[in-house]
């Protein structure tokens, strides 16, 4: 254990973070590179060695029979992937369909949506300033030549409850909303968003929603199905630890209907249909490399095997004092309350106004730590990502660093 005094101002009592969560570090776990200090799990996350060997089993295994593979054994493995990944999930096998990423997931979504419900001129999709640029851009893309509005709702702290900032969201809701679309974690800002009470709210008064999940599989306990959400998209490569490649799009049956692929082939009215034309239309997108879905049961049991609930608790306290100490430097207040209401493994901490790119870049070519430096809501911030191979001289190693470097890179306007 390593007693930390002196805290600053966020959490306002001494704060004991055990260095290792088990008898052993977690980093040899992991293939990431020794002299690199990786605090940017967040962007695309870092895989088990014995998980990768398992991707790795998997593609071998294709390759040894290919047509056998691909041709006879392919869908009731992926059924199996699919059912593994729906118990960890909360939901059932049939409404998920694995994507490799949220972001192409969430695609099929947009545009599905802007032609099937449909949207026309004068219609609202409404957003918080939160959001994903890649999928801020995705909307923008089926709202502007329609005449649609894309309303990105300016959610700026002070936060108080989640409560409040639900009801602060929803106070936006207009006669020409049809969607409501929202993070479950924030990838800018790295906050929970009240994403439960939002879709009750967002359903009873009859509209779609539609919720990015792409942070929140592994970092939080997920129940789709309590959710409610009608299109929820989840990235397990990131904080599941599976393989890069590997995520997911859900759907409520009632809504599977609005949903067309992205890729039309011969899942699209098939000679001999499956389950479900929603599993027959996304699951089969022509040929490609199934591994790293496959894959993701490993991830699951690996981290039931590893006590991750122990990993997140314990990545959240070294999270909160890097907060601390980060405020209490530069002088600047944290974004949220520092419980689990708001984040768990990822933080965005305030530091003080420079140049983010500089920030960066400084960060890495002289001191090998990678981490996003992210300018949001004109604020600056450094976006750490604690996972179980993190400790805390890695963290203080980051804070000298900070201190040293942004004095030195004031941001480009004053």
């Amino acid at each position: 254990m390593n007693q930390i005094p002196s805290p600053g101002p966020y959490l306002g009592t001494d704060v004991v973070v055990p260095e290792h969560p088990g008898p052993r570090p977690m980093r040899g776990e992991f293939l990431l590179k020794e002299d690199v200090v990786f605090l940017n799990h967040g962007s695309f996350g870092a895989c088990p060695r014995e998980v990768f060997e398992i991707y790795q089993a998997w593609q071998r295994e294709l390759e040894s029979e290919p047509v056998g593979f691909l041709g006879r054994r392919y869908g009731p493995l992926m059924k199996q992937a699919r059912d593994d990944l729906g118990r960890h999930v909360g939901a059932h096998g049939d409404d998920l369909v694995y994507y490799p990423n949220a972001t192409q997931a969430l695609n099929a979504v947009i545009q599905s949506l802007a032609e099937n419900l449909p949207l026309t001129a004068g219609d609202e999709v409404l957003s918080t300033s939160h959001e994903y640029g890649a999928l801020d851009r995705a909307w923008t893309f089926v709202c502007e030549p329609r005449g649609v509005t894309y309303n990105r709702v300016p959610l700026d702290p002070p936060f108080t409850t989640p409560s409040e900032l639900a009801e602060r969201f929803l106070s936006h809701v207009g006669p020409r909303t049809r969607i409501v679309y929202l993070s479950d974690i924030t990838s800018p800002t790295a906050m929970r968003l009240p994403v439960a009470q939002v879709v009750a709210a967002a359903r009873s008064r009859g509209l779609v929603t539609v919720v990015d999940g792409a942070h929140a599989p592994g970092q939080v306990d997920l129940d789709l199905t309590a959710i409610g959400a009608d299109f929820y998209a989840g990235n397990c490569h990131k904080w599941l630890c599976a393989p890069k490649g590997s995520g997911f799009l859900h759907a409520r049956r009632e809504m599977q209907g609005l949903l067309r692929p992205l890729v039309v082939g011969h899942g699209w009215r098939p000679a001999n249909p499956g389950p479900s034309r929603f599993i027959d239309e996304h699951q089969w997108r022509g040929t490609h490399d199934p591994a790293a879905f496959l894959a993701v049961p490993a991830a699951i049991e690996y981290q039931a095997r590893h006590d991750w609930p122990t990993i997140r608790a314990r990545a959240h306290e070294i999270g909160a004092y890097a907060v601390d100490q980060l405020a209490g430097l530069f002088g600047v207040e944290p974004l949220t309350p520092p419980t689990t209401d708001w984040w768990v493994q990822m933080v965005a901490a305030p530091i003080a106004r420079s140049d983010a790119h500089k920030v960066g870049t400084r960060l890495y070519e002289e001191h090998k730590i990678v981490i996003p430096i992210i300018d949001w809501g004109g604020r600056t911030f450094a976006r750490i990502s604690v996972q179980a191979y993190t400790t805390k001289a890695e963290v203080d190693h980051l804070i000298d660093a900070l201190a040293e470097i942004v004095p030195t890179c004031p941001h480009p306007e004053g």
